[in-house]
């Protein structure tokens, strides 16, 4: 059988040469016989890649890339587009309060909780064409590919869009799985503001995506998310597919240092309060505790404002955010406490004064370990190499899996490049990162012969 669009050479490698559907037997850990996706079990991956760049043209950015922030108009456009391409694929949407969208196709067995797959939609102000949405769409994918071969689940599957993934209009990120994972409320969510003091819910509902789902009423049998790497370990090492066993907790610590505003040229250097010096001081002090604890723990400071930010008035104050992660907790509460015992101290030698407080936390999660083998013994079977892998970024899987088993893949991106319109992965790295994602949501969610 010819599915329409496909070439023969494409059909023979997702059929066995017998055109049968390729599976191969497998047992559950109980011993008994099961049917698990075959070697040449692959999707469609030109059809994923025309899909990436359809969805890309909507809030293209201005180099390349996409501005395609949260509930703006572009976002709407996204999700209507998304939800026709899962009901062209016989699926059904429901959308909860907080506008995640769930498109639902159907298993043999009523009873059985669903497995869950997908990522984001909404980008950075300058983000990539591939940061969620590949996800997203690697997800819908796998979807058609079985609808193509004709392959039925014991469980039910569903695609998942999270709201505010990026958290760069509303803060945090996250947002709308937190509040699924029970770590926010449904009313503090809609409180948040952007820039303009617009609330995240009536944006939510002037772009028309509030709906009527308690959010985390829905139960999950697993979830797995697909996701570029963010990073440069996987194209460094000539990897295909990144094993995610962990993902890295975080402290966001916001710190202010209080000098005293005065002239560049008519104060004297030994008479001044530079608050600027202290965020010198205080920037490397973070790059030496993160060196100590490697690998994988890092610390840096990204977002500061200086006041009055005028060229020639020294700082009288600065106000920053000091990033660490780790994937180890020990390590986190490491770090914070050598930071606490030395800021204040370094700022306090030149006479300034050092205040902070946490505005962002979240402990390291180790993924579940059957989802993690499933995802491994994916690429075992489809011959991609392979490693297991931190997550050096926060996902939406992160506080899913407080309440449901969950897994990440992670696939290659040319130079680690991430948050920017020149963010590229190939179709290949795509396809196959996608292709471990079918194998390990049907391997979950049970294949019927």
């Amino acid at each position: 059988m010819l599915v329409k669009g496909d070439s023969l050479r494409e059909t023979d490698a997702r059929f066995g040469s017998d055109n049968t559907i390729p599976w191969q037997q497998a047992t559950d850990r109980e011993g008994t016989p099961m049917s698990a996706p075959g070697e040449n079990l692959k999707i469609n991956g030109s059809r994923l890649w025309d899909s990436l760049m359809e969805m890309a043209k909507i809030g293209p950015g201005v180099a390349g890339g996409n501005n395609r922030q949260t509930l703006t108009d572009d976002d709407a456009t996204g999700r209507a587009l998304f939800q026709k391409w899962c009901e062209d694929a016989g699926m059904t949407m429901g959308v909860d309060q907080i506008g995640n969208m769930f498109a639902y196709r159907e298993g043999t067995d009523p009873e059985a909780l669903p497995v869950y797959a997908g990522s984001h939609l909404d980008t950075q102000p300058t983000g990539g064409k591939y940061d969620g949405v590949l996800g997203v769409l690697g997800a819908l994918e796998a979807v058609r590919t079985m609808n193509d071969l004709g392959i039925r689940t014991k469980h039910p599957i569903v695609v998942v869009n999270w709201t505010n993934e990026e958290g760069t209009r509303f803060a945090p990120a996250m947002l709308a799985s937190g509040v699924f994972a029970g770590k926010h409320t449904l009313d503090w969510a809609n409180d948040r503001v952007d820039a303009e003091g617009k609330r995240f819910g009536d944006e939510l509902e002037r772009i028309g995506w509030k709906g009527d789902e308690e959010v985390g009423a829905r139960k999950m049998h697993a979830l797995f998310e697909l996701h570029i790497e963010q990073g440069p370990i996987l194209e460094a090492e000539g990897k295909d597919i990144g094993v995610v066993t962990h993902g890295q907790g975080l402290r966001w610590i916001e710190c202010t240092v209080t000098g005293k505003e005065s002239h560049t040229g008519s104060t004297p250097m030994p008479m001044r309060l530079n608050a600027g010096r202290g965020l010198a001081l205080v920037t490397e002090l973070v790059h030496e505790i993160a060196m100590k604890h490697q690998p994988n723990s890092v610390g840096a400071i990204g977002h500061i404002d200086v006041y009055p930010n005028s060229r020639n008035i020294i700082p009288g104050k600065v106000v920053f955010t000091v990033d660490f992660r780790s994937h180890l907790q020990e390590v986190i509460d490491a770090m914070l406490e050598e930071f606490y015992a030395r800021a204040p101290s370094l700022c306090a030698e030149i006479g300034v004064q050092f205040e902070s407080q946490i505005v962002g936390s979240f402990d390291p999660p180790a993924f579940n370990e059957e989802c993690v083998q499933a995802v491994r013994s994916a690429a075992e079977r489809l011959g991609y190499s392979h490693m297991n892998i931190v997550s050096g970024a926060g996902h939406d899987a992160c506080w899913i899996n407080d309440v449901a088993p969950t897994a990440m893949i992670m696939c290659p991106c040319v130079d680690g490049l991430s948050h920017n319109e020149a963010e590229e992965i190939s179709p290949e790295w795509a396809a196959a990162g996608a292709d471990v994602l079918l194998h390990a949501v049907l391997e979950t969610a049970e294949i019927v012969e």
